[in-house]
């Protein structure tokens, strides 16, 4: 089955559950939580916490009994590296993240707002998202100035080139697949709170626009819109190092492991019932 369509049965399905109209207020909430970001990939050596960046997320939770509960999240962030593991290879990257999933629950101790139920919780979570990514790479003019370059349409490593048929321009968005843990606490009958950190595991090594091989600047600057930019850009050995330069089919990155990004964040969840409970009293009765 293709795997837009199996997001799309997900969030139907969940909103289907959600939209239950018994007690469909009191057992769910709206999250508001924030924390950090952080990249996994060729230019920090698969570290899983180095340079942690700005994260945001909004969403729905809606508790299918004590121990289940189905999400709908939509998170912003950022992902940065400046500095190259490989020092001479002398590589970076920044892009922003969107990400929107439908995530399940799985509670360890019956949670909720019965008075047998535990005010506290670990738990675990995973569903699928889809994500929106733009990886950029800043550089200085010939003016002076510091500018940033989509990496993309540069092609960096000869996607769509004529020399590389099998390396093809990787699509901004994609899937991936979220998972991790966390702890709930319930505050009052009206707000939660939760500290939670997981995994992205994604499905393309271009988070960063590292991946394979250089493939040279004669390529790029023949083959390439703005091939001067996309020549300098793809072997910058040459700035830490002068008059370096990279051959053709030497290392530029590591294909054998798709770049990953996690998040840690903190929320807080405030009861529907609290929100929009008043709203009975305004309906007008038959």
């Amino acid at each position: 089955m293709n795997k837009p369509i199996v997001i799309a049965l997900l969030l139907a399905a969940g909103l289907t559950a959600a939209a239950q109209p018994t007690g469909f207020l009191n057992r769910s909430e709206l999250t508001l939580g924030s924390g950090a970001m952080w990249y996994i990939g060729d230019l920090n050596n698969q570290s899983a916490i180095d340079m942690p960046q700005w994260g945001a997320s909004f969403g729905l939770r809606s508790r299918l009994d004590n121990r289940w509960a189905l999400r709908l999240d939509a998170t912003y962030g950022h992902l940065q590296r400046d500095k190259d593991y490989l020092a001479r290879r002398n590589l970076s990257f920044r892009t922003a993240i969107t990400e929107a999933a439908a995530l399940v629950e799985f509670n360890f101790r019956p949670f909720g707002p019965g008075a047998t139920e535990s005010p506290w919780t670990p738990y675990i979570f995973g569903g699928l998202a889809i994500f929106h990514f733009n990886p950029q790479a800043q550089y200085t003019d010939p003016e002076g100035k510091l500018l940033w370059a989509d990496l993309q349409p540069l092609r960096t490593e000869g996607q769509g080139t004529v020399d590389y048929p099998d390396r093809r321009p990787y699509p901004l968005t994609q899937l991936c697949l979220p998972f991790g843990v966390g702890v709930k606490w319930r505050i009052n009958k009206s707000f939660s709170l939760t500290a939670e950190y997981g995994f992205r595991k994604t499905w393309t090594d271009y988070l960063d626009d590292v991946s394979t091989t250089y493939v040279g600047s004669a390529l790029l600057l023949a083959e390439v819109e703005n091939g001067e930019l996309a020549a300098a850009l793809a072997d910058r050995s040459t700035e830490v190092e002068a008059g370096y330069v990279n051959a053709v089919g030497i290392k530029r990155g590591d294909d054998s492991l798709d770049d990953w990004y996690s998040y840690l964040r903190i929320s807080i969840g405030i009861n529907m019932e609290t929100l929009f409970g008043w709203m009975r009293s305004k309906r007008c009765k038959l």
